[in-house]
């Protein structure tokens, strides 16, 4: 029923049309939002209703279950005839059935076999950097655990064994009579066996188990204020940036390289029919983006007058044309076309056709508003819709289509008025990568045939006939022309078929589609490309995949960061190059390294057809060209000239040979931007791998099509773009954000912001756990190595709790180093991520030697202030509790002041953190120490009876707090002068301009 999604894959019987069509919402398989046409066999269209299925009976055979969502071979054999099934009679699963009242189907495949569960695979796993070299770390303090509880037992064992002397025990302390054989100087070697397994329980603070609680805590937040950044918020379509998994934050500021989809990504989809050439005459006004932006650049004098004269001239037919809406799709404006005036120009009869064909050739699905009568089209790609449109705006109005017939209304030159035309629908042969055109065949009122075909012009200007290359020199010049401007062209031919011919095709054609064989798909191929010959060549059209807004600023920024940009896409060298110079990817001045096939030795091989020798041929060009444009750059490598790969998608093939890659990568590597055109989602994939393994850095992938899917789960991070192609590329990206401008704000601010948290979070974390194991190994050493801890059970285990916890969590969620603002300003600052400055093994191990003398000092300090004399007033002198406790507090203060020190933006949360949880800590031992003494034991009203009155306990923890810290103040101010980072030298710059705080 209508709005309702397939159970299965079925086979289209019959709908609520009478032509049994029905239209059908694909998002959840390709992620496409545009309605695609599926329509039912002719002869059993009339099956509507539920008592004709009584006496229904059918044999159906098909294609045994796969994963292929745009193909399906079968055939039904219905009373005495056989007849094809394809694609444009199944209906898959998990596709939903829009505009349409009801369809019956027959179920073909169910559960594991249906196409939808045949596509699905598990999701890669992705971890950051960051996390890997945390867990080696977590290694590496075990080996250090296991080390000191492995010299410790051997101490204690010899201690034990020499602990008797003349039949009395030394360390009688210790009531080793009390103990079978920790202390049993006879038995010395099984006693330093039990200590080891002691010492590991005890020492275990060494490691940070909490820290993977506060990471993933940590990390859930910041993907929280990515989600809510207003500055990331595409008011437009209502869509903010979504952060899929929380996994990978910090590794958004470490990219070094962008690998980017270009159609959707860098510029809308949203295409506009801005040009045309017919019967060899450039018709058009308007001005282009990359033309605009190729005047900027040049600034030629001349070239911006003629631009604004185009610009003028535009302008003044458009005030002179009727007021009405402008048509989305539609950008063309030229007084010799609009308004009926083409059938003045001397080709009138070439223009009628090739609007004609635009208007017939496809397959949209036209929708007529009944109030206003106006006509909007469905089409399965933007550039489709933008050619019917531009049809309709001319005035050949398509507006009907069933299953046999397509309807259209067109200004008839003879008479000036609109009348309906009526074309018979014959076959349909439709567009793939491979075959790069499309064509119908159809019958008009007269009963003559045409076979109406358009596609791209690498493939069509080779079937012309030779009576039909007329206009052939004139349209080459103007495709090439619009190529350069940035424009997608498509070249549009026709052929009238006599009867004979047509039934020989018709025929062969029906078989092959009746065929159910794996290679139906090559037979169609051999059958139509021997119909699709002898073609006359109409013209050409041309429309504009305009940038998407901000895209120059944003690759300019990204650039001064020094993050490599690669653009996949399927255009043409030409139209790439020139979409790379208007987004600022390409520049001038720019050296250009350009890797082709497009010589005179490979065009004459492919001429004569040795595949073999075309195959060695292009293998041995690619590796010449490489290498010498490797040479170049080494020539070239003292000047500051900077370079641009560009490579076509024949080239890359070889390219990507493990031969070659190597090469190919290290060329790349030296360039400032790569331009990778007609590349295949396959090629995608392979040139991100090769990246990610190859530099062993980080990459980052955007696109925003089903086809850079590969892409995006092959790069470390994958960044899906929610335009138009649908939700396919971002129901299998790691974060989503609307528009391409939002990349500059994510990773130079959320980016760098994220990396430089997580990078301080985790060596803080190893710096407070290791201050407070390494007091109870000193206290092990002070103490004979007897396993006694220095602190409570509860101070033992509420220290990474509640003593020190929060603050860290603050530091990863709130801290900044500078602004947002500032991370704009100064895109340099985004190389502290790529370079890892913040989490190198240098300053990790520092991190973890700071612990170590901060444990030290304490330790030190404080037995020595508090052992040799009187504690308080009556003269006692402070026992082993007093230790602990006066140490513990002293780690306390220092953990949280050095945690004040490193935090480098203060809110009001991190002060409440900060001195909330030294404050705690007094306030748990005055409510602990007040509780009865089995609750309490050892510290039984210590801190309020003997410590808090004493000052020596309030001066030691003031000295020890202030002269544990001295070593990292001095060495943070040594590096600051003398060794600065980035993100300081910004500091400095902001302290000396005293612009506001952070935003």
């Amino acid at each position: 029923m209508k709005d309702e999604f397939f159970p299965a894959d079925l086979l289209l019987i019959s709908s609520s049309y009478e032509d049994a069509v029905c239209y059908v919402e694909t998002m959840n398989l390709d992620g496409e939002t545009n309605l695609k046409i599926k329509q039912g066999l002719d002869v059993t269209s009339s099956l509507q209703e539920d008592f004709k299925f009584h006496d229904y009976r059918a044999v159906i055979k098909c294609e045994d279950p796969n994963a292929n969502l745009y193909s399906f071979v079968g055939s039904m054999e219905f009373g005495e005839q056989k007849y094809p099934l394809s694609a444009q009679q199944l209906l898959l699963r998990d596709s939903k059935l829009r505009n349409t009242d009801y369809v019956f189907g027959a179920v073909i495949f169910t559960g594991h076999d249906t196409k939808v569960i045949q596509n699905s695979t598990d999701p890669p796993s992705k971890r950051s950097k960051i996390e890997k070299k945390m867990d080696k770390i977590i290694y590496f303090l075990f080996c250090v655990l296991f080390l000191i509880a492995f010299v410790g037992s051997i101490l204690f064992g010899i201690a034990t064994k020499g602990d008797l002397d003349n039949g009395l025990m030394k360390r009688w302390y210790l009531r080793p009579d009390s103990s079978t054989i920790f202390f049993d100087p006879k038995r010395a070697a099984a006693a330093a066996i039990f200590h080891f397994l002691t010492a590991l329980m005890l020492y275990n603070f060494f490691i940070p188990i909490s820290l993977y609680f506060s990471i993933e805590m940590v990390k859930v937040l910041q993907s929280i204020f990515i989600n809510q950044d207003i500055h990331m918020y595409y008011e437009e379509a209502d869509k903010p940036a979504l952060a899929r998994t929380s996994n990978l934050n910090e590794e958004l500021g470490q990219v070094d390289t962008i690998l980017s989809d270009k159609t959707g990504t860098l510029t809308c989809n949203s295409m506009e029919f801005i040009k045309c050439s017919v019967a060899g005459v450039a018709y058009g006004r308007g001005v282009t983006e990359v033309e605009q932006a190729m005047g900027r650049s040049n600034g030629s004098p001349i070239f911006h007058e003629h631009i604004n004269g185009l610009e003028s001239k535009s302008n003044e037919i458009r005030d002179s044309l009727d007021r009405k809406e402008p048509s989305k799709g539609f950008n063309f404006t030229d007084e010799r076309i609009m308004n009926g005036n083409w059938v003045n120009e001397p080709y009138a009869d070439v223009i009628q056709k090739f609007f004609r064909l635009l208007a017939i050739c496809h397959t949209a699905i036209p929708e007529v508003d009944e109030e206003t009568g106006n006509v909007s089209y469905e089409a399965e790609s933007p550039d489709e819709a933008a050619f019917v449109i531009a049809a309709r705006e001319v005035g050949f109005k398509f507006y009907k289509r069933t299953q046999t017939c397509l309807s259209i209304y067109e200004l008839d030159p003879v008479s000036g008025n609109e009348v309906e035309r009526t074309y018979k629908l014959l076959n349909v042969i439709e567009f793939n990568s491979s075959r790069k055109r499309m064509s119908v065949i159809v019958k008009d009122e007269e009963g003559k045939i045409f076979l109406l075909c358009k596609g791209a012009d690498s493939v069509m200007f080779e079937r012309l006939a030779n009576n039909g290359r007329k206009f052939e020199g004139k349209t080459v010049e103007h495709v090439r022309e619009y190529a350069d401007t940035g424009l997608r062209t498509l070249v549009l031919a026709y052929c009238e078929l006599d009867e004979q011919e047509y039934k020989e095709f018709d025929d062969k054609f029906s078989e092959v589609k009746n065929s159910v064989v794996a290679d139906q798909e090559t037979l169609i191929e051999e059958v139509s490309d021997k119909i699709e010959r002898n073609l006359i060549l109409l013209g050409a059209t041309a429309v504009e995949d305009k940038l998407q807004n901000g895209v120059p600023d944003c690759i300019d920024k990204l650039a001064q960061a020094k993050i490599k940009i690669w653009v996949l896409t399927g255009d043409k060298m030409e139209t790439a190059i020139n979409i790379g110079f208007s987004c600022r990817l390409l520049r001038q001045g720019m050296k250009q390294i350009i890797i082709h096939l497009e010589i005179p030795d490979i065009q004459a091989l492919e001429k004569v057809g040795d595949k073999m020798a075309i195959a060695k041929a292009s293998r041995e060009s690619v590796h010449h060209q490489i290498s010498e444009a490797a040479q170049l750059l080494s020539a070239s490598r003292g000047t500051c000239q900077t370079s641009a790969l560009i490579i076509d998608g024949k080239s890359l093939t070889y390219a990507l040979e493990d031969n070659m890659k190597n090469m190919f990568l290290e060329l790349a590597s030296h360039c400032a931007s790569v331009i990778c055109c007609r590349s295949s989602p396959k090629q995608k994939a392979l040139v991100t791998r090769l990246v990610k393994y190859g530099t062993g850095k980080t990459t980052l992938a955007i696109g925003d099509g089903a086809n850079d899917v590969g892409m995006l789960q092959e790069a470390d991070v994958g960044i899906g773009i929610s335009g138009v192609e649908g939700m396919q590329a971002v129901m299998s990206s790691d974060i989503a954000i609307a528009q391409f401008r939002y990349l500059e704000r994510l990773l130079l601010v959320h980016g760098h912001w994220c990396y430089r948290r997580m990078s301080s979070m985790i060596c803080y974390f190893f710096y407070k756990n290791i201050t407070f194991g390494f007091t109870l190994f000193l206290y092990e050493v002070y103490a004979s190595f007897s396993g006694q801890p220095a602190y409570n059970d509860w101070f033992l285990s509420l220290y990474s709790v509640f003593f020190s916890s929060l603050p860290v969590i603050a530091l990863g969620v709130l801290d900044q180093d500078v602004s947002a603002r500032y991370c704009l300003k100064f895109p340099i600052l985004y190389q502290e991520g790529v370079q890892n400055v913040l989490f190198s093994w240098r300053l990790i191990l520092s991190w973890m030697l700071n612990g170590f003398i901060s444990a030290t000092m304490i330790f030190f300090f404080c037995t020595k202030a508090i052992e040799p004399q009187a504690f308080n007033e009556e003269g006692r002198t402070a026992g082993r509790d007093m230790l602990a406790v006066t140490m513990y507090t002293c780690v306390v203060w220092v953990v949280n002041l050095q945690m004040a020190l490193a935090i480098r933006y203060f809110t009001l949360i991190k002060h409440i953190f900060i001195w909330g949880s030294i404050a705690y800590w007094y306030l748990f031992l005055m409510v602990y120490g007040a509780m009865p003494p089995n609750i309490s034991t050892n510290v039984y009203k210590v801190f309020i009876e003997t410590l808090a009155p004493s000052p020596s306990f309030w001066i030691v923890t003031f000295f020890v707090a202030i002269s544990t810290l001295i070593p990292y103040v001095s060495c943070s101010v040594i590096q600051m002068w003398f060794f600065p980072m980035y993100h300081q030298m910004v500091q400095w710059i902001r302290y000396e301009r005293k612009t506001n705080g952070p935003e």
